[in-house]
């Protein structure tokens, strides 16, 4: 393997390609007219325009990448996350062109692709999973007889779906029709298939996840959990790992279903296996991300491996070096996602120009950055600047020099999540370990934030203003 095509871009292109060049592997970045100067196109050996800004008619022209990639003599494309990286008729033409795919091969793809049938597969692991149905369902009427059964609350959630899309909580049956149209509507528009199933919803789950890495020789492996269950419109923004409330105990048994969801589906490289799990730490299977994720860089941090490298490696047909009783949990990573929004207005966008961007450096702090100073934000992608992520012993010296990161991270011309992050690191249902996905809703105040963040602005300015009036000073002294 000579030379890999990310077909992607920002931050996790340049993040696949820093490993590509360590493992001396030469690199190819793909561009839209909007990511011209971007850093990920300057970054890479070979750089290609492959359409105009909207991800329709560049990032996810699966035909034109594979064009480009047989033309520059590509022998492998790594996905990244998002665009096409769960496309499983991406992944069926890569292999028609005798081009490896850095990912799993396209059926398990396609069965971890729809949670309905992803339960299915997995069912006969005896693997937990909420209670609920296990097929597609559109007639109200018998929804609302299934929902008596499983008892309100429940979750409406689209099968083909993710990141909260095509999802609904339905506390009372009078809510049940117009929430599951909303759902059904939702899924459609977002994905094209309005298949929605329903389970009990859990009132206080926290979101595991466990990250799973497959060769082609039978080995598969568990690196550990990742928490995320600080999240904004069931999205993730904050990351860690480990766990602070997961046992060894539950941690084996966690990761011994994940290797079995993956055994279920006969997968190869880097996985995720999601899990809810209950206040009485009860956990339930979700569904399986067949590609790797934004949080990968925590779980990096505790096992000293480099996940992209493995992906690599087995993708080439090497067998897996370690063994499971090999791997430890070493020390504690955080993850803030920085996103172009604004904390304290619902999280919208905040589309702009980057008048400042100032990333924090030292020991123990890593920024998976995929922007620059003086660059515009496109509104045609995903908002997320970079990845902010740092490193302790213990879980409260991770947080502690988080905070010192986001204090060290300057942008202006944009609202961030920083502000956001650093309220959630200062408090103490999230130091303590007691908090779950509603985080934002029991914890989070938006007036709070901006009191705080506006009374910081003020005292930078007084400290700036006095260093200004003691320089001015010092310049006035008569030369001795």
């Amino acid at each position: 393997m000579k030379k890999i095509l990310i077909a992607n871009r920002g931050e996790i292109a340049i993040r696949v390609m820093k490993t590509a060049q360590k493992m001396g592997i030469k690199t190819v970045a793909v561009f839209s007219t909007a990511d011209r100067n971007a850093p990920h196109v300057k970054f890479a050996d070979e750089a290609v325009c492959i359409g105009e800004p909207p991800s329709n008619q560049s990032y996810l022209r699966g035909e034109k990448i594979i064009e480009v990639a047989k033309q520059l003599n590509v022998d492998a494309i790594h996905p990244g996350y998002g665009f096409l990286s769960e496309n499983a008729s991406f992944s069926e033409l890569c292999e028609a062109k005798n081009i490896v795919f850095i990912g799993p091969r396209s059926n398990a793809i396609k069965i971890m692709g729809s949670k309905l049938a992803a339960k299915e597969a997995v069912k006969k692991y005896h693997i937990p999973m909420v209670p609920g149905i296990d097929e597609a369902i559109t007639d109200v009427k018998k929804a609302k007889q299934i929902a008596k059964e499983i008892g309100f609350p429940i979750l409406i959630k689209a099968s083909a779906g993710g990141g909260g899309k095509g999802m609904r909580i339905v506390e009372k049956e009078n809510d049940l029709e117009s929430q599951m149209n909303r759902a059904i509507s939702e899924a459609t528009s977002a994905f094209g298939d309005g298949s929605v199933f329903i389970e009990k919803y859990v009132t206080s789950p926290r979101h595991i996840e466990i990250q799973v890495m497959a060769d082609s020789h039978g080995h598969i492996l568990h690196l550990f959990e990742r928490e995320c269950s600080i999240q904004r419109r069931h999205q993730k923004v904050v990351e860690e790992a480990p766990s602070a409330v997961l046992s060894s105990e539950l941690r084996k048994k966690m990761g011994e279903a994940a290797i079995k969801v993956a055994e279920a589906c006969d997968y190869l490289g880097a996985g995720t296996v999601e899990f809810l799990l209950d206040a009485d730490h009860n956990f339930y299977f979700l569904e399986m991300n067949t590609r790797l994720q934004v949080e990968h860089p925590v779980t990096e941090l505790i096992t000293n491996l480099d996940l992209v490298e493995l992906q690599i490696r087995v993708a080439r047909g090497e067998s897996l070096q370690i063994k499971q009783e090999d791997l430890k949990i070493n020390g504690h990573a955080l993850e803030l996602r920085v996103y172009a929004e604004d904390p304290t207005n619902d999280f919208l966008p905040s589309v702009g120009h980057l008048d400042v961007y100032k990333i924090p450096f030292g020991k123990n702090i890593r920024v998976d950055n995929g922007f620059e100073e003086g660059m515009d934000i496109p509104i045609y992608y995903d908002p997320m600047l970079s990845k902010l992520i740092t490193y302790g012993t213990t879980r409260e010296e991770a947080i502690q020099l988080m905070i010192q990161a986001i204090d060290n991270y300057h942008v202006e011309g944009v609202q961030t999540t920083l502000p956001f992050g650093k309220y959630v690191c200062e408090h103490e249902a999230f130091r303590s370990g007691n908090f779950d996905t509603h985080f934002v809703k029991n914890y989070y105040s938006p007036e709070k934030l901006k009191a705080e963040t506006e009374n910081e602005a003020k005292i930078a300015a007084l400290i700036a203003l006095k260093q200004y009036i003691e320089d001015q000073k010092l310049l006035r002294l008569p030369n001795p």
